[in-house]
């Protein structure tokens, strides 16, 4: 396994549950959300995302209250899908995006997108909502039609996939993620919280990428014994006994 691309397309081939959340009574499975990550590759390709640009994820909520914060997730895995779907077109994504936004394409949550100045070049992607702006694109329903194959191009290990405290190649990623892995004892069986904030390299990899890779189950967020779990991706005063801190991992 060399790429994202490779997780990907062993996890479309995967039994199981990937996400679960404490407010939805349906997970999602390994093969629909890889089915899924391709189909939004395609969908990214028709507005211009190709190697070696740059995207721009906003991580929430489908439809974000007043006490939702940026990078937490609680009920979707929109944005993780839009990470890596940008990946396999060789795009470069940021996951903590600054007010002003110049990047070929910016996925968020409806209700956020008034908080974010766009480039005359950038095409707004929305999920939850829906937006009322016509010039937006609504992602789900955009990604319901598209091609359910993997999206033409190659990308190497050295291409890079992630701008965040510095760029991070595909390459970087994956190797992280085998070391979590092994230092974690991730495997099919594992159930992974994922509380951190996925704006990170480190929680991306102990919250996406690692789980990905071994087979095992990423809950979303939330408090009380219906999202407890093996292992914690969050602070050090998470209840969970073993407890993955994003800082340092990559």
């Amino acid at each position: 396994m060399e790429t994202l691309q490779d997780l990907v397309a062993a996890g479309r081939e995967r039994e199981g549950v990937l996400f679960t959340a404490p407010d939805r009574s349906t997970p999602f499975s390994y093969r629909d959300f890889c089915t899924n990550v391709w189909k939004a590759g395609n969908l990214m390709r028709h507005y211009g995302v190709r190697h070696g640009m740059r995207v721009a994820v906003v991580a929430g909520p489908k439809n974000p209250t007043g006490d939702d914060e940026p990078g937490y997730l609680r009920d979707s895995p929109d944005a993780l899908l839009a990470f890596l779907a940008a990946t396999l077109d060789g795009a470069v994504v940021d996951m903590d995006p600054p007010g002003a936004v110049d990047t070929t394409a910016l996925v968020a949550p409806a209700n956020w997108l008034g908080r974010y100045e766009l480039a005359p070049g950038t095409k707004a992607l929305a999920y939850g909502g829906p937006s009322d702006d016509p010039t937006v694109a609504q992602f789900e329903r955009e990604l319901w039609s598209e091609n359910p194959l993997q999206p033409p191009g190659e990308v190497g290990p050295a291409d890079d996939a992630l701008a965040a405290d510095r760029t991070y190649s595909h390459g970087d990623l994956l190797a992280a993620s085998q070391r979590v892995v092994e230092d974690y004892g991730f495997d099919g069986g594992t159930t992974v919280v994922l509380r951190a904030p996925v704006t990170t390299a480190g929680a991306l990899v102990a919250g996406l990428v690692a789980p990905m890779r071994a087979g095992a189950t990423v809950r979303f967020g939330g408090d009380g014994a219906e999202s407890a779990g093996d292992v914690a991706v969050a602070a050090a005063d998470a209840p969970e006994e073993t407890v993955i801190q994003p800082d340092g991992l990559v």
